[in-house]
């Protein structure tokens, strides 16, 4: 995490949020009179908040657990070859003429 001084980042504000956002790295500014506080974007606050949903979540995190011990002891559900090209289908973006 990068660290700055609040009179660098006032200075700067612009770059520091604009870096924020592109590297989605939060950036800790430091005060000297008053507590710190950190600057994130909004899409990376989001994926925090989802991640500490299911964290929280027992019910989720019970079927992970569950799927991850069918995965490990291979006898998780496997998908025929037709499933899964229809998957990849799906997933393919087909350019417009």
């Amino acid at each position: 995490m990068h660290e700055l001084s609040v009179n660098k980042f006032r200075a700067n504000i612009k770059s520091y949020v604009d870096q924020a956002i592109s590297e989605h790295e939060p950036i800790k500014v430091r005060r000297r009179a008053g507590r710190d506080f950190i600057v994130l974007s909004a899409e990376d606050w989001e994926q925090e908040q989802e991640t500490l949903y299911v964290l929280q979540n027992s019910s989720l995190m019970k079927q992970i657990a569950d799927s991850i011990a069918t995965y490990n002891a291979g006898t998780g559900y496997k998908p025929t070859d037709k499933e899964l090209n229809e998957i990849n289908n799906i997933c393919v973006v087909v350019p417009r003429a």
